[in-house]
């Protein structure tokens, strides 16, 4: 599994299964994922369907980093989100401690 994976089957995977997760979060986020099986991509949750493309599309609400690596270890439960925020490993840009407790319920 790889951060590509995540983001372009898993993520829209639940937002199919979820609607209602895109409407509570409402925001553009972009994912800058580093490492070997990185890349950025723009998760747009004020849309309908479509949610995920590559590059950074539109203004972001929240622009997050992380390494591929740790994306996919706090995606299987192997990495807790909020150590790896403390540790430096997920880094959020702005801050908005609200989006990204919103945002951890499509994640895990």
């Amino acid at each position: 599994m790889t951060a590509k994976d995540i983001l372009e089957t898993e993520i829209p995977g639940v937002l199919k299964q979820k609607p209602e997760l895109a409407k509570d979060i409402n925001a553009i986020i972009h994912f800058n994922i580093t490492g070997d099986t990185g890349g950025t991509w723009t998760l747009d949750l004020t849309k309908d369907s479509d949610w995920v493309s590559t590059g950074a599309n539109g203004t972001a609400k929240m622009a997050i980093t992380c390494s591929g690596e740790d994306f996919v270890k706090i995606r299987q439960k192997q990495l807790n989100p909020q150590m790896a925020a403390m540790q430096g490993k997920l880094k959020f840009k702005p801050m908005d401690m609200g989006l990204a407790m919103k945002l951890a319920k499509l994640l895990s």
